[in-house]
């Protein structure tokens, strides 16, 4: 009996040790495998759901790929074919860590599983990059549509051409754009390029999509465009949409991933020619039409991210709370097209799908909207010695003046052009506000009065501020690269003042002003 009963727990121990082994052995493969591999450099997997909008191409783009692979990311795009319901479900499954979405597909979609994600980022604003179109002989024109019996319409339910088609029918009284469920004239797709087979094979008689399929389906002989967003404002808003759980226990991952994608959005808006090239190889559009195409996209930066639609400033300056109000407008809108009975937003609160931390970082203290210094520069925090790239002429002029430094009248001798010992005492106090600003750069602005030669005006001013700029270069370390030096002599005066004499206001004109300036990602 004890022979048996040994025997039996050797079995089952071997038994045991094999299931587990099962389980254990390609986790340890794996391991070994990213050990003895370039892989193990990388600190993971980054998932984002998205589709062929071209408003995405930044995020699929191969330079995004590239520069999430030198920060150690592999970077996975799933084109789902604008399968927004399924997409938020992946979402909620931690399938993704990021998900792509217009505001009213998300607030449809994400409503259903309890809102898995946050909205982080506003990405682009449609502007003629979705569109109605129809075919002529059919359909020349909403108001020729109206009363129309058996016209079919083709389109993606739960996706902005969805929502394009709620809009125009409420607003334009045809709800022939907008055939109910059931109706054999409604034609449901997966994704805009299927809507737009449909149109061109003449299965349907209008279809609802975006770009690059507008623009093809445009260059066949008989179809027409009906309405287009580029006569919307705010109506179709993409947004970026990090998974909550993600989010949370890795808020340096997303926030990184923010950054280079606001990388990479200036990278194609300081490279044109390059997304052109990149856009036209990979929808084999002639050229006319991938410009036409790319005009449809407002990409939206970081600085107006954080200033139009997050409601982030900079000291002094009011932010726009644009993404809020958009929210709660799309709200509106699909509970007057009957998708809600009610507010779905949690506890009806758009703060609540909302999460401004990654951005306000990246602005105040980030890639920024501030020109960060270079890499490697190895400055003390609040000290002006840190390193800045060089800019040219287009550089400096890409820039954004933030505001003007606060600094008391640098007062010159008349024709004189170096600096006193009371004029080195003001840019000290300067100085010191100035330490509070480590990432921008500074636009010195020479200034004169208005009488004289206005040529020689504009050299005493240039003279004088290059002495202002060479003071703080040798007195504080302040990188020569970050500096900008420009004299206008007496071409911009200052105003006069209520009640203000006019030799007090010509004491006035003489100045150098520290104007901050930066980037705008």
């Amino acid at each position: 009996m004890r022979k048996i009963t040994g025997a039996l727990l050797l079995i089952s121990i071997l038994v045991g040790g094999a299931l587990i082994w099962k389980y254990v052995k390609p986790r340890v493969e794996e391991r070994q495998q990213r050990a003895t591999s370039d892989a193990s450099k990388t600190h993971g997997k980054i998932v984002v759901a998205l589709d062929n909008w071209i408003g995405y191409w930044p995020l699929r783009s191969s330079e995004m790929k590239s520069q999430m692979r030198q920060a150690g990311w592999v970077l996975e795009i799933i084109d789902d074919s604008a399968n927004y319901p399924e997409r938020m479900k992946r979402l909620a499954g931690g399938k993704y860590q990021f998900a792509v979405a217009t505001v009213d597909s998300f607030i449809l979609n994400a409503a259903r599983c309890g809102f898995p994600g946050t909205v982080i980022a506003a990405l682009d604003e449609s502007k003629g990059g979705d569109a109605i179109l129809a075919r002529a002989d059919r359909v020349a024109s909403i108001d020729a549509l109206r009363n129309k019996a058996g016209i079919k319409v083709a389109f993606t339910p739960d996706s902005p051409s969805h929502h394009l088609a709620k809009a125009a029918a409420d607003h334009f009284n045809a709800p022939e754009i907008l055939p109910p469920p059931g109706d054999g004239r409604r034609i449901e797709t997966r994704g805009s390029d299927e809507a737009i087979k449909k149109l061109l094979a003449g299965a349907a008689d209008i279809a609802i999509g975006w770009e690059p399929d507008v623009s093809r389906a445009l260059m066949h002989k008989g179809i027409v465009k009906l309405l287009g967003t580029e006569d919307t404002e705010k109506l179709i808003v993409d947004i970026l949409i990090a998974e909550r759980d993600f989010s949370h226990r890795n808020p340096d991952a997303a926030e990184q991933f923010l950054s280079i994608y606001f990388r990479v959005l200036k990278h194609y808006r300081d490279n044109p020619e390059q997304l052109l090239a990149e856009v036209k190889n990979e929808t084999g559009l002639p050229e006319d039409a991938v410009r036409s195409m790319l005009n449809g996209v407002r990409w939206i930066s970081l600085t107006e991210n954080c200033e139009n639609w997050f409601g982030i400033s900079s000291p002094g300056a009011r932010g726009q709370s644009g993404m809020l109000n958009t929210i709660e407008a799309t709200v509106r809108i699909l509970i007057n097209a009957g998708d809600f009975k009610d507010n779905p937003l949690p506890d009806r609160d758009p703060g609540r799908i909302m999460y401004s931390v990654y951005l306000e970082h990246l602005y105040t203290s980030g890639i920024s909207g501030f020109t960060a210094p270079a890499a490697g520069a190895g400055a003390v925090p609040g000290s002006l010695e840190a390193k800045f790239s060089p800019l040219d002429e287009a550089g400096w002029e890409r820039l954004r003046e933030i505001g003007m430094l606060k600094v008391k009248p640098i007062i010159f001798q008349q024709g004189a052009t170096e600096l006193d010992f009371a004029a080195k005492e003001v840019l000290d106090e300067a100085v010191s506000n100035l330490k509070h600003y480590p990432h921008f750069r500074i636009l010195i602005k020479g200034h004169t009065a208005t009488a004289g030669d206005p040529e020689e005006n504009k050299m005493l001013s240039q003279d004088r501020a290059e002495s202002v700029a060479r003071y703080l270069q040798v007195a504080y370390g302040v990188d020569s690269n970050r500096m900008r030096i420009v004299g206008h002599g007496g071409s911009r005066p200052l105003p006069m003042l209520p009640g203000e004499s006019k030799r007090a206001w010509e004491y006035r004109l003489p100045r150098v002003e520290l104007v901050l300036m930066r980037e705008d990602f």
